[in-house]
């Protein structure tokens, strides 16, 4: 997937369908003149159905399509007929959409699983014909209920990608170059910050024809919880990840304060995502010679507090010891 197709935020003004109106008929035949009401009831308006799909990765389908209204439910007719339905309009969108209130912000729900469907706007109940509001004291009723009338609403819709493991680090860390490597992906790699500006999924192939799902965010910087940089933008991706791989290059000044902050933004941002499995990849550790490979562990076995490994994705090292850890990490 491209970068310029990858769309995960998306405005749209849906509208479900009026009930139809019940009718107002009085029953006549050849020899029956006073044959009682038999108006039937008008059919319900179509709703707007949000439907999860896991064959999508990307809003893009909805990119320009901003509109959608479904039908009205026809009216009741004579013989007790119920007017049809109005036809539901399916809204195909990928797991991990989070569906919001566009005048208010509020989260109305959530879509995570495949083929789950959610109504986003009821269509109107159809209303009842004459013949329901008979009594003994009113055998002619000449009124019927009209039809509810339709909902409509603005909603925003936002992907948070769905993935098994989500690559955090600065600009520049070397986070395309390893999902490159690892899966079949061809994200845009070049020596400057912030190559990446939306988020790139991949699909990491494992043993036995096993696979998971590797996602590569656009770099964090610090503030980034309040918005710098590209900030809410991309954290929130990062939300729905099960494990978050730390990348931090070898060439960093100091690879222990790198991660405090890259973890602060995180806390900062929403503190659940520190439960999180976490793990350090030092990448682009083709630089380092073995002394001083062994120098920078004796360092990082004290400092660091989670699980940390060198890899070399130009190189191609570490890359199997790699997707052996987080393999482990996403079925323990």
């Amino acid at each position: 997937m491209t970068e310029g197709n990858f769309v995960d935020y998306v405005k749209m003004h849906v509208s479900s369908g009026n009930g139809g109106k019940g009718s107002v008929h009085l029953h006549r035949e050849k020899y029956i003149t006073k044959g009682g009401p038999d108006g039937g009831d008008g059919g319900r308006g179509g709703h707007i159905i949000l439907r999860g799909n896991s064959n999508l990765w990307t809003l893009l389908h909805l990119k320009f399509k901003k509109h959608f209204k479904a039908g009205h439910g026809e009216h009741g007719s004579k013989g007790r007929s119920s007017g049809a339905d109005g036809e539901d309009i399916y809204v195909e969108v990928p797991l991990g959409t989070v569906i919001r209130d566009s005048e208010t912000d509020e989260i109305i729900l959530e879509i995570t699983d495949d083929k789950e469907e959610r109504i986003i706007v009821e269509g109107g109940m159809g209303g009842r014909g004459n013949w329901h509001f008979k009594s003994s004291t009113n055998q002619t009723p000449r009124y019927a209920q009209p039809g509810i009338p339709l909902e409509e609403r603005d909603i925003t819709l936002e992907l948070k990608v769905l993935a098994d493991v989500g690559l955090v680090g600065f600009p520049n860390a070397g986070k395309s170059t390893l999902l490159s490597v690892v899966t079949s992906a061809k994200p845009k790699i070049a020596d400057y910050e912030f190559t990446t500006l939306k988020p790139n999924l991949g699909i990491v192939k494992y043993r036995d024809f096993q696979t998971f799902v590797m996602a590569d965010i656009p770099g964090i910087i610090e503030g980034a919880a309040e918005g710098k940089g590209l900030g809410h933008y991309f954290l929130r991706h990062i939300e729905r990840n099960s494990i978050l791989l730390f990348l931090i290059p070898a060439d960093a000044d100091d690879i222990k304060k790198q991660y405090d902050i890259l973890l602060d933004e995180l806390r900062r941002y929403n503190p659940e995502m520190l439960d999180k499995e976490r793990i350090i990849a030092i990448s682009k550790s083709d630089m380092l010679d073995d002394e001083l490979k062994a120098e920078m562990k004796i360092e990082l076995d004290n400092d660091l507090p989670i699980p940390y490994l060198f890899i070399s994705s130009v190189a191609q090292k570490g890359i199997t010891e790699l997707k052996d850890i987080l393999w482990k990490l996403l079925n323990d």
